[in-house]
């Protein structure tokens, strides 16, 4: 049995995959910052319900002996991230962003990735076939944002493709760094969720395939690349 915490899986993307992977298999521990919020996400799909706030080392470090006491891990899926726009307000434009509005999204898109997959090393280490898989963006590849043509060159803020850009950094350094696991970072696509405010332009069905596929490579997959749905993506 393929044991796989989720973090932010309360909802969106998270959440989807959560249940595919349950559907698949998987005993899934399903991540979220709430305990009531992630109680009712987790029982409607056969999850087990972990609180895990991905800023907080306590919170990590707790969600850790609980997976542990439980039997360990063998697949982390750190989903759990924040773009920055609040209601009412769209996205920090350059001239605005500071160090004050740039900090939250690296504390948890970036900083939040590093301390749980830290965090739950040593027991990805005791697994088989460790996974990690990390939910990064098209906006976090140089090539795209760089393409007048592609569509993340039209993309105006800063804060949320600089953490990506960081997390793929984090995938290729972790791969090189751990050979027998898999990992890697995937591009969901602009996907209707929370995160963007419902703006996305697909559902998180389709939106979750790549992070399924990706979480269930054997230990012959890829590893230290970046994937969308279609396949390899420039970094």
């Amino acid at each position: 049995m393929t044991t796989t915490l989720i973090t932010g899986a309360n909802k969106g993307l998270g959440h989807e995959t959560a249940r595919r992977l349950v559907a698949a298999g998987h005993t899934v521990y399903l991540g979220s910052r709430d305990a009531g919020r992630g109680r009712r996400a987790a029982a409607g799909i056969g999850a087990r319900p972990l609180v895990i706030d991905v800023t907080d080392d306590a919170s990590v470090a707790a969600a850790v002996r609980t997976v542990e006491q439980d039997g360990g891990l063998d697949v982390l899926v750190n989903n759990a991230g924040i773009e920055g726009r609040t209601e009412g307000n769209g996205i920090v434009a350059p001239a605005d962003e500071t160090v004050t509005t740039l900090r939250p999204l690296f504390e948890t898109n970036l900083f939040g990735t590093l301390r749980v997959t830290h965090a739950f090393l040593p027991l990805l280490r005791r697994s088989t076939a460790p996974v990690i898989v990390n939910v990064s963006s098209g906006l976090g590849s140089m090539a795209r944002i760089t393409d007048p043509t592609a569509p993340a060159y039209g993309y105006p803020g800063i804060a949320y493709p600089a953490s990506k850009t960081a997390v793929n950094t984090l995938t290729v350094q972790y791969a090189k760094a751990f050979p027998q696991f898999r990992v890697n970072s995937v591009e969901p696509g602009f996907t209707r969720t929370d995160l963007n405010g419902n703006t996305g332009v697909q559902t998180v069905a389709e939106g979750a395939e790549i992070i399924v596929r990706m979480a269930q490579i054997g230990p012959d997959g890829p590893t230290g690349g970046y994937f969308d749905a279609h396949g390899p993506l420039d970094w």
